[in-house]
């Protein structure tokens, strides 16, 4: 198997996470030749609109999807979290690279605390709004949409007092000085955060040996729980969610929590049982939403 067109979105950040894989995957198969082909898809075009209302994360990933089952490109790298949860049949997860910070940066500011009265921050992410209203009620979310460098000169502009931007992608940008962390206690983070995976068509057999070679099973078990929960909330792009698996001593383990959309209620749940079992994320999602007041459910499958 000689893989040679890795598919790729063309921001700095997604470039960055494509010549990850294509080091590991030389690493695992010295003489292979690749070539990174960046695709530029809808979401990387529009950037003055949510993404829930130009049609969710699906903007990130149709035009590679288009590539793949064509033929175009032979694998297709992506950053998880902004995979949708229901993949085409024709295309498998094959694999996914270790998983890197999963938390949340605050950049603007030192602390929630030292932002002034109403200050304005900056997020696409229904999530990190409805935490950051819970965190502090009078703090106003700002769409903000863009790739790193994007927000952090809106940023710069005075558009708003602060931003959030995930820890992992400025880390592989080598931006290890810009934002301060937030715990995952006070920000617990998106499915899937921190997490690159590779697809490639189901069918492929080749292509799906050579990629299990570079495949960190803990981050793929605990990537794929976080989004079978999603799964079953029946969640979608307008749905505030967090959720965070681990692997200890053999039990998978996800913490989850829901929100209102503008943080005024929350409810949180744990699950655990053996890592392969998918129905420790059913369990967890019917735990959820029992516990959940009608503003939440209402969000999700309930």
């Amino acid at each position: 198997m000689k893989i040679v067109r890795l598919g790729t979105r063309g921001s700095p950040l997604a470039l960055v996470q494509a010549g990850m894989v294509r080091d590991a995957l030389i690493a695992a198969h010295p003489g292979l030749s690749i070539e990174i082909v960046p695709i530029r898809t809808t979401g990387d075009r529009v950037q003055d609109r949510a993404l829930a209302e130009i049609g969710g994360k699906a903007l990130w990933t149709k035009e590679l999807d288009r590539a793949l089952l064509a033929g175009e490109i032979d694998v297709a790298v992506h950053s998880m979290k902004d995979v949708e949860t229901v993949r085409p049949d024709a295309i498998a997860i094959a694999a996914m690279l270790p998983r890197a910070d999963v938390r949340d940066r605050l950049v603007g500011a030192a602390s929630f605390d030292a932002l002034p009265f109403g200050a304005r921050i900056g997020t696409s992410s229904p999530r990190r709004a409805a935490q950051v209203r819970c965190i502090r009620r009078d703090l106003t979310p700002v769409l903000f949409r863009g790739n790193v460098d994007t927000r952090l000169a809106k940023l710069a502009a005075g558009e708003v007092e602060a931003t959030l931007l995930a820890a992992a992608g400025l880390e592989r940008l080598g931006r290890h000085d810009v934002g301060v962390a937030i715990s995952t206690t006070a920000m617990p983070p998106a499915p899937a955060q921190g997490a690159v995976g590779i697809e490639c068509r189901a069918a492929d057999d080749a292509a799906l040996s050579a990629l299990a070679a570079i495949d960190h099973f803990p981050t793929h078990t605990c990537v794929l729980a976080e989004r079978a929960l999603l799964a079953a909330l029946i969640a979608d792009c307008h749905s505030p969610v967090a959720a965070l698996a681990r692997i200890e001593g053999g039990v998978l383990t996800i913490d989850a929590t829901l929100y209102t959309e503008d943080g005024s209620a929350h409810v949180s749940a744990q699950a655990s049982g053996a890592p392969i079992d998918g129905a420790v994320s059913r369990r967890l999602a019917a735990k959820l939403l029992d516990a959940a007041p009608a503003s939440i459910r209402t969000l999700f499958g309930g």
